[in-house]
């Protein structure tokens, strides 16, 4: 058997997912501040700072990262949608 009728799934019985997964626009909003406050507890040197300042500012820039492209991609996808409705309405009143 070539394995084409083969069902294939993951039986280690967890979602494949990254953890940011569902966190939504507010969440994404928290991760950027989050990510501003620990890039300023660097800065700051505040106790729990690592060693070496870059490997802070790195796990910080991650952070905030992560939740800059979630919000933009939830910002693009509601001007698509807003957009996709108006063309939508025109055509309805076109015809």
């Amino acid at each position: 058997m070539a394995g084409k009728a083969v069902e294939q799934n993951d039986e280690r019985g967890h979602d494949l997912e990254p953890w940011w997964a569902g966190i939504g626009t507010w969440g994404a909003v928290g991760l950027v501040v989050i990510g501003g406050l620990a890039a300023a507890w660097v800065f700051f040197r505040l106790p729990g700072t690592p060693e070496e300042l870059a490997t802070g500012y790195y796990q910080a820039a991650k952070i905030g990262a992560i939740g800059l492209v979630i919000v933009g991609s939830a910002l693009l996808g509601r001007r698509r949608a807003r957009t996709a409705g108006t063309e939508e309405t025109a055509e309805a009143e076109r015809a």
